[in-house]
Order: C-alpha cells, then structure tokens, then sequence
C-alpha cells in the first residue's frame, strides 16, 4: 500500500500544496479530489467542505487535516470515522489577514469614510462631528488564537477592547466576559462587534434578535466567523429599523450567497466572498508537515481537535 495524501477542496487544485509537501517530506502519493486512484491507499486527507461520507470511504485513512483554521465543516459530517484524529492548520498568516478585516471595516465605520464618501459623489464639502477612539468601544466574540489577536490590535489602536468567550480568559488591556450571564454585558458595552467564534452546537444563531437589541443603538457589526451564528432576519431587521448603523459580513448561513438575498443590495451592508482569512500554504504548512512526520514516527499530534467541543 501507497501512503497517499488526497487534497480534498473544490475551492483550488493544491498543486501549491504539494510543492510545499514534496520540499519537506521528498517525493509523495500526492492525489486531488477528481483523480483519487485507490482509496484504499489513502492515510491522510487534507479536507475543506468534503462530501459527506467521503472520508470514511478511505478505509486506511490515519490523519485528517482541516485546511482551514474551523472544523465545522468537517464535523457536519456525520459519516466522519470517530478514531481517526483531526488536527487544524495554526496560520499566523491567516491570522493577520483577519484581524486586518476587522480593523479595516471598524475604521471605516468609526471614521465614517462612507459617508464621506457619498459628499464627495455629491461634491459637497461637509465635516462630520467625529467621534473619539476612547469612546469608540470595540468587543470580540471568540478569544481563540484569531480573537486574542484581533483583541489586543485594536487595544493597542486605542479603543477600549473586550473580549467574549464560552469559558473565563484573561487578557492584559482587555476586558474579558464569558458564559451566558457575561454575554449580555458584553454586548450592552459594545459599539462595534467583531464576531470570530469557532461555530458549534452552542453558538448555531447566537446573534439573534435579543442579541441585537443588547447593543448600543448606531453599534456596528463585523462578521469574519460563520455566518451560522446569526439569525438573518434578525440582524437585518435591526439594520432596518436603524438600530444597527451597518454591518460587513464575510461568511453566511448559505455560500456562495444566493443572489437573491437582500445583504447584496441593502444600503447598510457590505458584503465580501468569505475571504477575511485565506489558508497561506507558507504559513499554515509547517504545522501540517509536523503532523504528517509525528504520525509517520508514532508520536504525539499537535493542534487535535476535540470533535466534543467542535475546536
């Protein structure tokens, strides 16, 4: 039997992948999605959105790879074989990449360039009153790697920075929430949300229609997570009535979004491809490799995942 390694993705070809593979590890069974040869040859997937059942075709499969730093869409396979372990890509280059999303659209919302530039279109000369930074206050959902990252930018940038997660955390400069009693005073308390939690059983619709009403009115909304946390009908209600002054959505509850939806024509929404953070196989392979060599050696992986958990 071959030790194949199957890059399971619509999204790209992987041949960059396997560049980045062959420079480690020499030359590989390297195989993608529309030519997988003998299955039965297969012991690692490096997966993204994979076909149900898929995977737990491959009857000698050892490892699966998350080719991206959530697992949800791995876990929404209810076929996936249970003792095979599952490790995710650490990115610190995907990790830049989204605490620049969030920055870029909470600094466009705070300073109000979109308004500035409808008097440009209009060629009217017309300061706004600004708001000031300490004022300005930015909270995080999510204190994961992405989240702590993102948190501790915008603290540096001035804004006064919390911070929500499931289980209690401490962060320095940051105020820190957590659990269900600390969630509602952490949205009360903030004017700009940015959402990065991992999506799981527990936080399916998390942003509805109560959630919305806890924020500030005029709060701003920035979604770079999974769109199944929100409750659409709700957050574009909230847009509607002008509760919310405006939301930038990166991921949806359907992708691609269908071109009906009223995201791509609501004046208050901005809307982007599910691209906040994109996997960088410089950045994200060194894990991988490390993976690929622990298990080819017997020892211990790194970056598991607990399929419990859904992180």
């Amino acid at each position: 039997m071959s030790h194949a390694i199957a890059y399971i993705s619509r999204d790209t070809d992987g041949l960059h992948w396997k560049k980045v593979l062959e420079e480690a590890l020499g030359p590989i069974d390297y195989r993608a999605l529309d030519n997988l040869g003998n299955t039965d040859d297969i012991e690692i997937a490096l997966a993204w959105k994979p076909d149900r059942g898929l995977i737990a075709s491959f009857k000698n499969i050892k490892l699966i790879v998350s080719l991206g730093m959530g697992v949800d869409h791995l876990l929404a396979d209810d076929k996936l074989p249970a003792d095979v372990p599952i490790v995710r890509i650490m990115d610190d280059g995907l990790v830049g990449q989204m605490s620049e999303y969030a920055i870029f659209w909470a600094l466009r919302h705070h300073r109000d360039i979109d308004k500035y530039a409808a008097s440009q279109r209009a060629k009217q000369w017309k300061q706004l009153d600004f708001v000031d930074t300490i004022h300005r206050r930015v909270g995080v959902m999510g204190l994961g790697t992405i989240g702590q990252d993102t948190a501790k930018k915008f603290a540096a940038l001035g804004f006064p920075t919390a911070g929500w997660s499931r289980t209690a955390r401490a962060l320095p400069n940051i105020e820190t929430f957590h659990g269900k009693d600390g969630f509602e005073k952490f949205l009360a308390r903030t004017d700009i949300l940015v959402d990065v939690l991992p999506l799981t059983r527990d936080t399916r619709g998390i942003l509805d229609a109560a959630a919305f009403a806890r924020l500030p009115k005029d709060a701003y909304f920035i979604n770079m997570a999974r769109g199944g946390h929100v409750v659409d009908e709700a957050l574009l209600a909230a847009l509607d009535s002008g509760h919310l002054a405006g939301a930038a959505l990166d991921v949806f509850n359907t992708e691609p979004l269908p071109t009906d939806h009223r995201y791509w024509t609501h004046p208050k929404v901005q809307v982007t491809p599910h691209i906040a953070g994109a996997t960088n196989p410089r950045t994200a392979s060194p894990g991988i490799i490390e993976n690929i060599k622990r298990l080819r050696s017997g020892r211990a992986l790194i970056n598991t995942v607990d399929p419990k958990t859904g992180y």
